[in-house]
């Protein structure tokens, strides 16, 4: 009768099959370019982790550990807290075709207790809880939550567009929102500005919005703007952050926008609504390539040419739709992620359901970005946009 197979037994053959080493020898190997996953739970590694490791929960290894490393012949060491973990997941590993897999004994209670290099985990517990989902994607990792931590975006506008953005954004985990709007909520703006709610009408866009965001997510901080967008404050309100969200419903503030982002060389994620369409770009004045505003509008238009929407009307979710591109858009120049809208123009129709991309080439004669450009002052802009009436 054969005996029976209880845990001990299990891990026992296990260790007959996986090379176990010890702490130090695993640092010595990593330095000679074998890879060091840590595989316990993000809420694990945020009280800290080997220096150098990958951080790859056991749960996930199966799906993700091709992404992080599609070398099957490079060495590879499996660490957890005591040691255990890390046997099943070498045992994984050699199943998926790794041909060079060992586990770390004692797990990262020994590596600590012995002195090896750690580096401080760069979420705590809620963090990691928060964030899981996203965490998860090898595109982003704890490295690149820690990028959209140290972010800062500044929003003009906490209406139509920067409502949705708003609440993405402050979800996602970037780690300073500057709202800037001088209105205050109205009830005409509930079907659309969803970040507002009826018992704050009458306040502040940007305290009702703060009210919101902090109930969303308490870590991200909100700093607020109670002013209008003017030439003798834009520079100011812009300065020190990392890109901005245009929820403009104006040409003029656009236009001043469009100006101190080419010169503070912030991108600008464009977006626009007006009845059943929108449209979105972005404009990016670190890159050679890249257009800005002013090669889409050269010149601002009429107030009768382009209706804000108080005046043409918008279905409530049309703002929705285009706010969470804009937020889209930005969390990839945060991440560093795929292919930005820059140099394409993309237009949504909402009563066919349509999206279609255009072309948007730098233009060589733009008044805004062109060779022969020339910055008069702020204060030149907001006469030009002022003569178009």
């Amino acid at each position: 009768m054969p005996l029976p197979f209880d845990r001990d037994t299990w891990l026992a053959e296990l260790r007959s099959r996986i090379p176990e080493i010890a702490p130090a020898e695993a640092l010595g190997r990593q330095a000679q370019g074998a890879l060091l996953i840590d595989v316990r739970e993000d809420g694990e590694r945020a009280a800290g982790m080997p220096a150098g490791a990958l951080g790859l929960s056991r749960g996930f290894l199966e799906l993700r550990i091709e992404q992080a490393e599609p070398d099957r012949a490079r060495p590879v060491l499996a660490l957890c807290g005591s040691g255990t973990r890390s046997l099943l997941a070498a045992e994984t590993l050699q199943r998926l075709g790794y041909r060079d897999v060992r586990s770390v004994a004692g797990g990262f209670e020994r590596w600590k207790s012995e002195g090896l290099p750690i580096v401080a985990g760069a979420l705590d517990a809620d963090a990691a809880e928060r964030y899981a989902r996203q965490l998860r994607l090898p595109q982003v990792g704890e490295a690149g939550q820690a990028r959209l931590g140290a972010a800062k975006i500044v929003l003009l506008g906490a209406g139509g567009l920067g409502a949705p953005s708003a609440l993405y954004l402050a979800a996602a985990g970037v780690g300073q929102l500057t709202l800037i709007d001088d209105d205050r909520v109205e009830r005409s703006n509930l079907h659309r500005q969803v970040i507002h709610a009826d018992a704050r009408v009458g306040m502040a866009k940007t305290e009702s919005a703060r009210i919101a965001l902090n109930a969303l997510n308490p870590r991200v901080r909100i700093a607020l703007r109670d002013e209008r967008l003017r030439a003798d404050n834009v520079e100011r309100l812009l300065d020190g952050h990392d890109l901005v969200i245009d929820g403009a419903d104006n040409f003029p503030a656009r236009y001043l926008l469009a100006a101190a982002t080419q010169r503070l060389k912030l991108p600008m994620v464009y977006g626009a609504v007006e009845r059943f369409t929108g449209q979105l770009s972005v404009f990016d004045p670190r890159r050679d390539d890249s257009p800005c505003y002013r090669c889409l509008f050269p010149e601002p238009p009429s107030a009768a040419e382009a209706p804000n929407c108080s005046e043409a009307g918008v279905l409530g979710v049309l703002p929705g739709i285009v706010g969470l591109l804009q937020a889209t858009e930005a969390l990839k120049l945060i991440l560093g992620l795929g292919e930005p809208l820059v140099g394409r123009l993309l237009s949504f129709d909402a009563l066919g359901m349509h999206f279609r991309e255009t072309r948007l080439p730098r233009d060589p004669a733009c008044p805004g970005c062109g060779a022969t450009a020339r910055f008069a002052g702020y204060e030149d802009i907001a006469a030009l946009c002022a003569a178009a009436g």
